[in-house]
């Protein structure tokens, strides 16, 4: 005979392990969606590095566990603040593309007013979290936050040359983790802005040409779709030999204790060198699809391989630096 609660369940039931509905988990996970965690994770790395940087070149002390934590949770505040506001701003284009259609907003999983409710949230209490470490950083994080959300998201659908608008977010977290350590905008820093700054116009050129169709069918702007694959080529090619030049500028006098050294340099010029290699690559024609992509497939993975390897040499240089 089988014996039930006072409400009117099996007494069995009650020794079953709380578990959280599978509505509950899906909803967390759209809104950990609405962050980008992968553009996230970038911004923690480069931000690290230019603390690290700052610190080991003697442009002042190592910060303390409790600046450094402190200045890398309202930067990822920051960056998930924007992110949520680019996919509310963008939500119906988002629609309007394949690879973005089953993001949260356009496939209803979420209302629209959750993702500004969290961006402003976000925000609202990170620049004050920021201002705690120095004003410097709190307000280049401001700056990029409205850059990004304010000028890069709406420019899109106005012209191509909004991937320039865009970089300069995209460019700045190395430069706030400088200012985090030192209260002051550096050359060091500004160097490491300017190497985020030249390696994201290639590679989100050859994201534009590997989704072109997908950009013009939802009316926003990218080079590939308004100039000749030539024109795009040597646009990468422009940003590529900037981004060498600035990069062989961490070499020289950064702080007391110098830069970052002829091994440095030499690494570098090769990964500087290889990558001018593979953007020179001809993409063929506009008619000739497949060459096109295969192009941007090529410049778009060595991209990572670049910035992966490049942080790399500066990570290990920068160790060697006597102190």
């Amino acid at each position: 005979m089988n014996r039930s609660s006072a409400i009117g369940g099996p007494i069995a039931a009650e020794a079953a392990p709380l578990r959280f509905p599978w509505s509950t988990l899906a909803i967390l996970r759209d809104l950990v969606a609405l962050l980008k965690l992968r553009i996230t994770a970038l911004v923690i790395v480069t931000s690290v590095g230019g603390m690290w940087l700052a610190a080991r070149l003697g442009a002042a002390p190592a910060p303390s566990l409790a600046t450094a934590g402190v200045t890398l949770v309202g930067l990822c505040m920051v960056v998930g603040a924007a992110n949520a506001l680019n996919m509310y701003l963008e939500r119906d284009s988002d629609a309007l593309m394949a690879r973005t259609k089953n993001r949260p907003l356009p496939a209803g999983r979420l209302q629209p007013v959750v993702a500004l409710w969290l961006a402003w949230g976000l925000s609202v209490v990170a620049l004050p979290l920021l201002a705690f470490v120095n004003m410097p950083t709190a307000l280049l994080a401001a700056w990029a936050f409205a850059l990004y959300a304010g000028f890069y998201t709406p420019f899109k659908r106005v012209t191509h040359h909004a991937l320039l608008i865009g970089a300069v977010p995209g460019a700045l977290p190395p430069l706030i983790g400088w200012t985090a350590v030192t209260g002051e905008i550096g050359l060091g820093g500004l160097l490491l802005f300017g190497v985020l700054f030249f390696w994201q116009v290639p590679h989100f050129l050859a994201i534009a040409t590997l989704f072109a169709d997908d950009y013009a069918n939802a009316g926003l702007k990218v080079m590939p779709k308004t100039e000749p694959p030539r024109v795009v080529r040597v646009h990468a090619l422009v940003h590529g030999v900037l981004l060498l030049v600035v990069s062989l500028g961490l070499v020289g006098s950064l702080g007391p204790r110098g830069g970052l050294g002829l091994g440095y340099g030499l690494s570098a010029l090769l990964l500087g060198g290889a990558f001018l290699a593979v953007i020179a690559g001809d993409p063929g024609e506009e008619a000739e699809v497949t060459r096109r992509r295969r192009w941007a497939r090529r410049v778009f993975f060595f991209s990572l391989i670049y910035l992966t390897a490049l942080f790399a040499v500066i990570g290990v240089t920068g160790m060697l630096v006597t102190t």
